[in-house]
C-alpha cells in the first residue's frame, strides 16, 4: 500500500531513537543536561498538550525543560525517546500519583474522554488530554513520540514485577528494559499484535460494533493474533468467530502502533466468500454490510444512522483509502 506510512503514529517525523545511548548512563546524563532538551509529561495515560487556538481543544504536544521541577523530580524514571530532527534530546516522564482538584473519574473512564487536567506548576493552556482525542491533530513526529511514551509507560505500569520469580523489577536501559535484582531476568517492552480487517464482498464492506460504543458507531472488525498463528489465519479466524463470514484471500495493507495500551495494528484486506452474518454476542453487538455509496455518505457526515470511524485510527485510514481506490 503506497500510502501505508501516512497512518497516524506511522512515523516519518525524523525521530532518531539512538538506541546505543540506552546502556550508557554518562551519555544519557549529558543528553538530559543538553541545551534544548525537552521533556514530555504524562499522567494516567494522558499526554501534556497545548492549545494554539483558545477556541478549540488541544492540537499539539506541550514540552517542559529538564530544569523544570516536575521533570527533575521524575528524572530517575525518565524514558529516553531519542533525538528530533533538530537534534534536541527528548525524554518522557510520568507524574504518577498526582491528584488534580475536583477530579471527575467518570469522565476519565468514558469512551470519549473530553476532560482536561491542568497542573498548577504548568502554564495555563498546557493540559493533560486523552491521546485519542488529539491524535489526528499531531505532527508525524509528535504522534510517534506520544505513542512511544504512552505505550512504554503503560508497559512499566503493568509489568512492575518479575514474571519469573515475582520480585519487584527495576527500570533499566532508560526505560527500554526492566531487570530483576533477584533472579537477574531481563524483561523487554511488550507489544500485542492485532489484526484489523477491511473485509469486502463486491462493493460492500463488513462493519461491526462493540457493546458500549456510542450510538451509530461501527468500525472494521479486529482481534488479537494468537500464539502460533499467522496474520492471514488470524484474519480468517476472527472474522468467522465474530460474524460467521468466511474469508478467502487475505492481504497486508498497513500497520499502526496503537498505544491503548500497547498494541501494533496490522491492517489487512480480505475477500468474503459469504454474506450471511451470524454474530457471536460475546464478541460483538452487531455486524452489517455497508455499501461503498453508503460509506461515502457516512464519511460526509450525512448518514442518518452511521457515524464515521474515529479520525486518526487505522480503521478510518483504511476505509478512506478504500473509498478513494488507493489501497494498492
Amino acid at each position: 500500500m503506497k500510502r501505508a506510512e501516512q497512518v497516524t503514529f506511522g512515523g516519518g517525523g525524523g525521530l532518531d531513537r539512538k538506541a546505543q545511548l540506552r546502556e550508557d548512563p554518562a551519555a544519557l546524563d549529558s543528553a538530559w543536561s543538553a541545551a534544548g532538551t525537552r521533556i514530555l509529561m504524562t499522567w494516567r495515560g494522558k499526554v501534556l498538550s497545548q492549545r494554539s487556538d483558545p477556541d478549540r481543544g488541544p492540537d499539539g504536544l506541550a514540552w517542559i525543560t529538564a530544569a523544570h521541577p516536575l521533570a527533575d523530580a521524575h528524572r530517575a524514571t525518565a524514558l529516553y525517546l531519542g533525538a528530533g530532527p533538530d537534534g534536541a534530546e527528548l525524554f518522557a516522564c510520568d507524574l504518577g500519583n498526582w491528584q488534580p482538584d475536583a477530579l471527575d473519574e467518570m469522565a476519565l473512564a468514558s469512551f470519549a474522554d473530553l476532560s482536561e487536567q491542568q497542573h498548577p506548576d504548568l502554564p495555563s493552556g498546557n493540559v493533560f488530554a486523552e491521546l485519542r482525542r488529539i491524535m489526528a491533530r499531531l505532527t508525524p513526529l509528535e504522534a510517534e513520540l506520544a505513542a512511544t511514551a504512552k505505550a512504554l509507560l503503560s508497559w512499566h505500569q503493568s509489568h512492575q514485577f518479575c514474571a519469573r520469580c515475582g520480585s519487584k523489577s527495576e527500570v533499566s536501559q532508560a526505560g527500554w528494559q526492566r531487570k530483576c535484582p533477584t533472579c537477574k531476568a531481563m524483561h523487554f517492552p511488550r507489544t500485542d499484535p492485532v489484526v484489523i480487517m477491511l473485509i469486502t464482498h463486491g462493493d460492500d464492506v463488513l462493519m461491526g460494533r462493540s457493546p458500549g460504543w456510542p450510538a451509530g458507531m461501527y468500525s472494521l472488525l479486529a482481534g488479537f493474533v494468537e500464539p502460533g498463528e499467522t496474520l492471514e489465519a488470524a484474519v480468517r479466524r476472527e472474522v468467522f468467530e465474530e460474524t460467521g463470514v468466511a474469508v478467502s484471500e487475505v492481504g497486508y495493507l498497513s500497520s499502526q502502533p496503537w498505544p491503548f495500551p500497547m498494541s501494533l495494528m496490522f491492517g489487512c484486506s480480505g475477500r468474503a466468500t459469504s454474506r450471511d452474518i451470524t454474530i457471536d454476542p460475546k464478541e460483538i453487538e452487531d455486524a452489517i454490510w455497508v455499501s461503498r455509496q453508503d460509506m461515502m455518505t457516512v464519511f460526509a457526515g450525512e448518514h442518518p444512522v452511521l457515524k464515521p470511524a474515529r479520525k486518526g485510527a487505522i480503521a478510518h485510514f483504511l476505509l478512506e483509502n478504500w473509498l478513494a481506490d488507493t489501497l494498492d
